[in-house]
């Protein structure tokens, strides 16, 4: 189905209603984009005091809970000695990713996050009216900012099984081929951690005419383990028009430093850069480059991430509320009742949840923390569903 300007923004407001979000609430919290809930303390509260923040089991966002490792402090505490210039050195980070992936400099532009990745490739692509086709539920800024410049997104159904589904895609891509701007997928798509096979992602660049740039956003490529996932860069390599979104803000635990980038054709970065902001600082570039060789650090976030997302997906799965099959760093719930005010009953109780996904309004995300944040999610949990159960069932 098509989903005009008006009616995409028309259906965000109203569940923005339901949560009773103001104005002034910052609510994107992840990237500039509708990722996030509503602020640090979610509910049209204004932020969160320091001590009221640090409180929090904090499950909305898809973070790392651990912070940077030591290598990435040590390397981004030595880079403040540049702090008061402008042509600083930056650790070469553009080389060090071109090297990383195998292409060169010119495939490379840097971003403060990955959502302003997505931001740019919409205000490059969609000039004059055009539409991006997509999947809903999906990551949304990607259509929110369609939205803002006056675009429109083709937005379809995912299968009964939450996989993108590629040959409607193709389809609605090739039907409306003359207003498509670019196609969307996340992968693995957020909110559900599903992932798009690599057979997948052949299928669709070899089924819509071949001068259709396509946007692949990677945020979570680092926790998957399926086998039947691949990254699409080498579609970079052999000069498809594919742009990978990748960011710094998951597994390298940089959310609050704001760094990511794209990887594409060197025309197709020609076309973007001058939308992009440039505003990325001298610290987090140093960061970054540390966090790339690392890899040690970030194969045990992966470990005892996936570690406890099995632990916990099968201790819902035994309490009879089933979750979907995720390859990323959260997963969702399915929870039988409206999810807009068990986010609050989670609230109340110290730990933040997912924003709801419309239109899979009975299904939780729920991001994977530490331990203790996980323990304490689960007794939530028990609180408020089975302890609810029980009583209506002694009633």
């Amino acid at each position: 189905m098509t989903i005009s300007r008006r009616g995409f923004v028309g259906g965000i407001a109203t569940a923005l209603g339901y949560l009773g979000l103001g104005p002034n609430v910052d609510l994107f919290a992840q990237g500039r984009g509708a990722g996030g809930q509503g602020g640090a303390m979610g509910g049209g509260r204004s932020r969160a005091s320091i001590e009221e923040y640090d409180a929090f089991a904090k499950l909305a966002n898809n973070e790392n809970p651990y912070g940077p490792p030591e290598s990435v402090m040590k390397a981004m505490t030595q880079a403040f000695k540049y702090a008061n210039r402008y042509g600083y050195p930056d650790g070469g980070i553009v080389q060090e990713l071109a090297t990383h992936h195998g292409v060169k400099p010119e495939n490379i532009m840097l971003a403060a996050g990955s959502g302003e990745v997505l931001d740019v490739v919409g205000t490059t692509f969609l000039e004059g009216g055009k539409k991006v086709v997509g999947v809903e539920p999906s990551y949304s800024q990607v259509y929110s900012h369609a939205s803002g410049i006056k675009a429109d997104a083709i937005l379809l159904q995912l299968t009964k099984d939450y996989r993108q589904d590629i040959p409607s895609i193709i389809q609605a891509t090739k039907k409306h081929y003359r207003d498509v701007g670019f196609v969307y997928l996340c992968n693995p798509n957020n909110p559900t951690g599903v992932i798009v096979t690599k057979q997948e992602v052949k299928q669709l660049l070899d089924g819509i005419p071949e001068d259709m740039t396509v946007l692949i956003d990677e945020a979570y490529h680092h926790f998957v383990d399926d086998p039947n996932y691949a990254t699409s860069v080498p579609y970079v390599i052999e000069g498809r028009p594919v742009i990978i979104a990748r960011t710094f803000s998951k597994i390298a635990a940089l959310a609050g430093m704001r760094l990511g980038y794209a990887v594409a054709p060197a025309e197709l970065i020609r076309r973007m850069r001058p939308y992009g902001i440039g505003s990325i600082n001298a610290i987090v570039k140093w960061g970054g480059v540390a966090a790339l060789k690392d890899t040690e650090s970030q194969a045990h976030v992966k470990k005892v991430t996936l570690e406890l997302r099995k632990k916990t997906t099968a201790e819902l799965d035994s309490l009879g509320y089933p979750t979907i099959p995720s390859e990323a760093n959260f997963f969702m719930v399915h929870i039988k009742r409206p999810v807009v005010p068990v986010i609050e009953e989670f609230r109340k109780k110290g730990v933040l949840v997912g924003r709801p996904f419309p239109p899979m309004l009975e299904h939780l995300r729920v991001s994977i923390g530490t331990p203790e944040e996980m323990a304490r999610f689960s007794t939530a949990f028990k609180e408020i569903f089975v302890a609810t159960k029980t009583t209506a069932q002694v009633g």
